[in-house]
Order: C-alpha cells, then structure tokens, then sequence
C-alpha cells in the first residue's frame, strides 16, 4: 500500500479497545493541556479583530468560543479556538516531527461534538489519537528544511482525519475529505520569519479548511485522491519530493504517536525551550543574578537559528518575541521563570529585558539535519570570568523530560486563572476533573458548557 491507503486504513480500523492504556491516558492529557491553552489565548490582543472578522463571515449558533463564549458556525468557530490555542505557543509539540497538530484537531473535535451531540468521551479519545497519527506521520515522512507551515498544513489533515473518525464516514467520503482538505492547505514560513500573528492565524485557517473539506465529503463532493505520493502530492510539491515514507511506514498502527507528544512548560517558541530551561537550571545551580552574566551562548541547528536567532528590540510585537530567545532567556534570568503575563504589552518595553537579551547569541552547530529541534548546548559566561556550560539532548516536557502531572495541572490552572475574566476556580477543577476522566463522559456537550467565563 501507498501512504495513504496505509493511513487511510489505519484510521478507520482504529477502535478504542485498540488502543494501548499509555495513548488513552496521552489523549485525556494532552486534551485538557490544548483545551487549557486555548482558554488562555482568549485573552490575546488579536482576538477581538478575529471576532469580528468571525461575525462578517456569517451568522450562527452551532459551536463555543472558548472563554468568550461566543456562538458561531462550525467553522468559524473552529478557526477562533484553533488561533487561541496557537496563539501564546503554549501548546502541545511533537518535537521530531515539528508539529502542533492538538491546535487544529482539537478545536475541531469538540466543535463537532458540541454542534451533533452524543458524542462520547471514548469516541473523541479514539478520533483524537488516529487523527493525531495522521498528521504526526505525513510531518515524520519530511525531510527537506521546512519553507511551508508544516504545523497548519499537518494540523489541518490531521483535524480533517478526526473529523471523518468522529463522523463515521465511509473510506470513500474520508479519501474525498482528505484529498479536499489537501486542495485547502495554505501556510508559509515568511510569517514566521517575521515574526507576524499571521503564523498563528494559519493553524486557524487550516483548521476552518477541515471543517470545509469534511461537509463537503460528506455531501457527497469528490475530492483528489493521491494526496501524498502523487506527482503533484504533499511530499513533492511541500517536501520537494525528499520524503521517505519507507522510513515510517512500519510503525503505522504499531506505535501511537500520541505518546510521543510534548508539554510545552512555557509560552514561546519550542524552539527556545531547552535554552530557557538550561538557562533556569544554570542561575539555580550556582545561585547565580542577573547582574553576573556576561554573555549566553546557545549552540543548535540551522532550523533553531532561523526560528528564533532574531534579535529582539523595545515593543516588538508579542508573536515576534515569542520565537526571540533572547527575549526569552533575558525574561528567565530577570523572573525566574517564563510566564503568560510576560509577553503582554508592558512587558515588551522593559529595557532591562532587552538589555540582557543583547547578550545571547544563537549560533549554528553543524548538525547537518534541517529539521533537527534537539540537541542544543548552552554556555554561559559570566562577568567574573567563569564559565558555565550544558547539554540539552531533549526538550523540557519532552518524554525524555516530561512534566509530572502536579506541572500539568499547575499549568492548566495558571491557564484557566489568565482569561480575562478568570476563569472561577470552581470551575477551572471541575472541568480538569472531567477531562481527567474523559472516558466516563457520555456526552461532550456537558464539557463545553464549562469553557466559558459566563461573560
């Protein structure tokens, strides 16, 4: 079989007695964690052009705007909470792969569950986790440097996949999905590069795509089907033709990359993050101030320094200084930590910030992969003379370095508590307890009712 009749069948026999205990227990994990940060991103300063935006589209009451509590079409909808959970980079990674996908599949699972109703905790697990493999498998497949926005492009097959699980449609009408979705991919590194909202707005774009696609198919509308391996197909015209599906194929229907998924620990650029959490535990070690540091020094791949090798200045836009690390190592020295609140306006013109961030420099090792994320070393040179350094073979709140679950709910909770208005504590653990247990859930609906302030 070609990629796509092995992912194609791998979707549709996938059944939740199926799954191994480690993707269900990843599943009800990385849910709550998307449906945590996409209540955050609520509060994003582009979020009221987007509503707008929303509203001129077409009028509707089928699904929730997280947090807002907005109702809006399907698609709408789906597209606002897909750009919330993206919008702060506080969400879920398959650091390999170099994919967000929770960022559109999730938004448009339980959109279609809140518009149809009756959908159950296990079906949503079992759309979630083989949609997940969908996308997860088309990124791993890759291998030239990236040019398009592989996490809007991948997230938005991946969300199409879910929505065919989720709606029970036949191999035909999922090849038509699928194939029209390909038909809607859009999303280029040149936003990314400059540092624009755009980036985020390309996953909510892409998600909106899955919607369409999906209605279509089911209406019965055709679509292209040699989506991956065709002379015009993903990985020729988005891969230059570089992929190797041999190299992945085997593991289709064995191993769930669910389980292979990332936390997140702070809002910015994956990219960043071994450089913030080398950074926290060097300061920590050796009780180190601020005022002590001469000079940082990340060593990483090409794809790091083109990510976030920028340079940061006074009133950057908060987009652009999440994928900064300088902004984001200067913030970690100066606060200890890297939080929600420091990418908010006030923060992005405090010159102490910036006068730290002048003194890192990302500089590229060698490593002769372009899509590598891992490893990265940090040195830090102090004004006194001494010399630190630290290898980051793997990411924080990687699998390699996961984050407990006390760090899981910390976040969540800091999550639901930066909506504004916060969301009540009452409510912020009721609604982690439900997803927690998220197989007992008989019907979605009574989950959504909980993802808004009551504004």
């Amino acid at each position: 079989m070609n990629a796509i009749d092995t992912l194609v069948a791998h979707l549709l026999r996938t059944q939740y007695e199926h799954l191994p205990a480690a993707a269900v227990e990843a599943a009800k994990t990385f849910i709550l964690d998307a449906v945590g940060v996409g209540l955050s991103g609520s509060r994003h300063p582009r979020m009221p052009s987007l509503r707008q935006a929303a509203q001129a589209l077409g009028q509707g009451a089928e699904a929730t705007v997280w947090g807002s509590g907005e109702r809006l079409p399907l698609a709408s909808a789906v597209m606002l909470n897909a750009y919330q959970v993206f919008n702060q980079e506080f969400d879920a990674i398959h650091d390999r792969a170099v994919v967000h996908a929770f960022a559109c599949i999730v938004p448009a699972a339980l959109g279609y569950a809140e518009r149809e109703g009756g959908v159950d905790g296990p079906r949503l697990i079992t759309a979630v986790a083989a949609g997940l493999d969908f996308a997860i498998y088309v990124a791993l497949a890759q291998r030239a440097p990236m040019r398009f926005f592989r996490p809007a492009m991948c997230g938005g097959l991946g969300a199409t996949a879910t929505l065919c699980k989720l709606g029970g449609l036949d191999e035909s009408a999922t090849r038509d999905a699928l194939g029209l979705a390909y038909s809607h991919l859009s999303g280029t590194m040149q936003a990314h590069i400059e540092g624009s909202p755009a980036v985020g707005l390309q996953v909510g774009l892409n998600a909106r795509a899955a919607v369409t696609a999906f209605e279509l198919a089911r209406a019965g509308f055709p679509g292209p089907r040699d989506i991956l391996e065709g002379p015009y197909g993903y990985f020729a015209l988005y891969d230059a033709g570089q992929a190797d599906w041999d190299a992945v194929r085997a593991d289709v229907g064995r191993v769930f990359q669910i389980t292979r998924m990332s936390h997140k620990p702070y809002p910015t650029g994956r990219a960043t993050h071994s450089g913030i959490g080398a950074v926290l535990d060097l300061m920590r070690a050796h009780a180190l101030q601020p005022g002590d540091v001469d000079r940082i020094t990340v060593r990483a791949s090409s794809l790091i320094v083109r990510l976030v090798g920028r340079p940061a200045h006074p009133g950057m836009d908060s987009a652009t200084a999440r994928l900064c690390m300088g902004y984001a190592i200067a913030t970690a020295l100066l606060r200890g930590r890297v939080g929600i609140p420091d990418f908010d306006p006030d923060a992005l013109v405090e010159a102490r910030t910036f006068e730290l961030a002048a003194r890192v420099q990302v500089l590229d090792d060698g490593n002769p992969d372009p899509n590598a994320m891992s490893p990265q070393r940090v040195e830090l040179r102090l004004k006194d003379g001494r010399e630190f350094a630290v290898d980051m073979p793997a990411f924080p709140g990687s699998p390699e370095r996961p984050l407990g679950v006390a760090e899981q709910d910390a976040k969540f909770e800091a999550c639901c508590a930066s909506v504004q208005p916060p969301l009540p504590a009452g409510q912020t653990r009721e609604l982690a307890r439900r997803l927690r247990g998220l197989e007992a859930e008989q019907d979605l609906r009574g989950i959504i009712r909980l993802l808004t302030t009551g504004r």
